[in-house]
């Protein structure tokens, strides 16, 4: 079974980034072909990423990849929902933040709010709430315990942590690296307040149909983390697809017992993203 074989079916395809369309580095074997087969077929195709940075900023990745603006109608992010939040303020977990931040994060993902009037600060202890977009690039990005002395600055300075990618881990060229979901797990675990947006959050779903312009019922999500795309698409009642090129390393049988598990039912069970 493949994309093909389902295509008919839905006139809108949410589909995830990486682990889905590209390891990070470069696009898996077929995703190109199957975008061009998606658009030909009138389909609409929109990214839904738990990326802590705007959609923008992770389109110009994909173009610097070869995936062209063509092959696609829209991205929405988990940061793009946080940055939305944190200008609105009228969410209650982000009404009460207030202005000063310290930045867990690359600096790649200042787009998130450095044009926003807050005040960045050089200590969690000088913050009114900590923001939390991963890993930086000069720490080991596969040891989630690199950043405790930040979580455990933060934790005595009693802050909120806003948490903009919810995922736990991602494979970069073959490589797993840890995420933000996993540094707001031990945050967490340790009794600090966590704040999330993205998937699994049925909330990241109505803006992103919007960008297809698809009816919910016509509609489908495709991904290969069953924590965040397959439990998003079930929360937003929308059909799912899940595809075994991601982080999960699974026999087709072992998936379906999986998803089983989770009382996960996806419409299909696929390699990859392909025609």
């Amino acid at each position: 079974m493949s994309i093909a074989d389902i295509a008919a079916r839905y006139d809108g395809f949410i589909v995830d980034l990486w682990g889905v369309v590209h390891d990070g580095v470069r696009p898996y074997p077929g995703v190109l072909d199957c975008l061009a087969r998606l658009r030909d077929a009138g389909k609409r195709v929109a990214f839904l990423s738990n990326a802590p940075r705007r959609a923008g900023a992770v389109a110009d990745a994909l173009a610097a990849m070869g995936i062209a603006r063509g092959f696609y109608d829209g991205v929405m992010t988990s940061g793009e929902a946080v940055r939305a939040a944190l200008i609105a303020r009228t969410d209650p977990d982000f009404a009460g933040l207030g202005t000063r931040l310290y930045h867990l994060g690359p600096e790649r993902d200042r787009n998130l709010f450095d044009d926003l009037g807050l005040v960045e600060v050089a200590r969690p202890a000088e913050a009114d709430f900590l923001l939390n977009t991963g890993p930086d690039d000069l720490a080991p990005q596969d040891d989630p315990t690199a950043f405790d002395d930040v979580l455990a600055e933060s934790l005595a300075a009693g802050l909120p942590m806003v948490c903009a990618n919810p995922d736990l881990e991602v494979i970069r060229d073959g490589r797993r690296i840890v995420c933000a979901g996993a540094l707001a797990e031990r945050y967490a675990a340790q009794g600090g307040r966590v704040i999330l947006r993205g998937k699994p959050d049925p909330a990241i779903y109505p803006p992103t149909l919007a960008l297809l312009g698809t009816d919910r019922a016509r509609s489908v999500a495709v991904g290969d983390s069953l924590r965040t795309d397959l439990a998003g698409a079930k929360a937003a009642g929308i059909d799912g697809v899940f595809v075994l090129s991601g982080i999960h390393t699974l026999t087709m049988a072992q998936a379906s017992a999986a998803a089983a598990d989770e009382g996960l039912a996806p419409v299909a069970i696929l390699p990859g993203f392909a025609w």
